[in-house]
């Protein structure tokens, strides 16, 4: 069913965004098209089918699930999906993710957590939404489509979608891409009618296909949004409580005993770090300076051997340097 869009809608888009009026004025008298009959099972499973794939392979796949699972013609039954074998489904030309997606969309439509179609008249669009979007593979976007072209919402912005955004972007002339909430944000002018505000920004993109997108009447800033800081460790010392920070203070480590309190004490150093950091030690005054360590190798009584290790050789900053 083509419904044709209200006068109303038209004039309270153009009244509070000019540049929208404008690309309104260049599509022209149009119609959106409404399917208001189609079951909200058959609507879903027909997404899920389209889901990563184009228009002509996904109707051939529904083509074949319809022979093999249907009845005199007619789409399947939540029954009959559950009936199916696996390899019937597979046959068709579902992948292993889409037979779990049809599946439990059909035991979710027993279970009522998909209405049927009185029922969902009945919803508002968030609970929809809520509902619709428990099952698998079905997304927001997905439950958005269904809400503008089944039942005839005309409230739904979807901000997700690729071909809104990139419309918004030409008929508004800007350089990015928005973001979907800046974009929702902007959005909240053109309610209650932001069905109709959608479907001309998809009609703007072909308009600048054909080279008959207007400019846009003037610039436009996108609204704002507020960024979330990280706390770093400074900040959450400055933030915490005096009683916090004084505990912080006090609190000694634990030693290396078993469980005796003490505060860590400094190990002496042993010979062999004494030894390498006078290795380390820089060069002063031009002279050398290297380190000897004595290695024992084979059993006791063996005969001993020297290895001397030489240090990096550093030559000593000056005073003007060090200063």
């Amino acid at each position: 069913m083509a419904a044709i869009m209200s006068e109303l809608a038209i004039a309270h888009l153009s009244t509070v965004d000019p540049i929208l009026g404008g690309v309104i004025r260049a599509v022209g008298p149009s119609t959106m098209v409404v399917e208001p009959d189609c079951a909200p099972f058959q609507t879903l499973a027909q997404a899920i089918a389209h889901q990563q794939l184009n228009g002509t392979a996904a109707n051939t796949i529904l083509g074949r699930f319809i022979r093999s699972c249907g009845t005199d013609g007619l789409f399947p039954t939540p029954q009959a999906v559950l009936a199916a074998p696996e390899a019937t489904l597979r046959a068709a030309g579902f992948s292993y993710a889409k037979i779990a997606s049809l599946r439990d969309l059909a035991e979710k439509t027993l279970s009522l957590v998909v209405p049927d179609h009185e029922t969902l008249r009945t919803l508002g669009d968030e609970e929809i939404i809520t509902r619709l979007t428990q099952v698998r593979g079905i997304g927001r976007w997905t439950v958005e489509m269904m809400l503008m072209f089944r039942l005839g919402r005309p409230d739904i912005l979807p901000v997700d979608d690729f071909g809104v955004r990139n419309g918004f972007r030409l008929a508004y002339g800007l350089k990015k891409m928005p973001s979907p909430k800046a974009l929702a944000l902007f959005g909240a002018r053109w309610a209650p009618h932001r069905s109709v505000a959608a479907w001309f920004l998809w009609r703007a993109v072909e308009l600048a296909r054909a080279g008959k997108l207007p400019q846009p009447l003037e610039r436009i800033r996108l609204p704002r949004l507020p960024r979330r800081h990280r706390a770093t460790r400074s900040t959450r010392k400055r933030h915490a409580s005096p009683r916090a920070r004084a505990a912080t203070r006090r609190t000694p480590r634990a030693g290396n005993g078993a469980g005796n309190g003490a505060a860590r004490s400094r190990r002496a150093p042993s010979k062999a770090r004494t030894a390498a950091h006078k290795a380390r030690a820089p060069i002063r005054r031009g002279s050398l300076r290297a380190a000897a360590v004595t290695v024992r190798k084979g059993a006791p009584g063996a005969r001993r051997k020297s290895q001397a290790v030489v240090p990096r050789l550093t030559k000593a900053r000056s005073k003007r340097a060090r200063r």
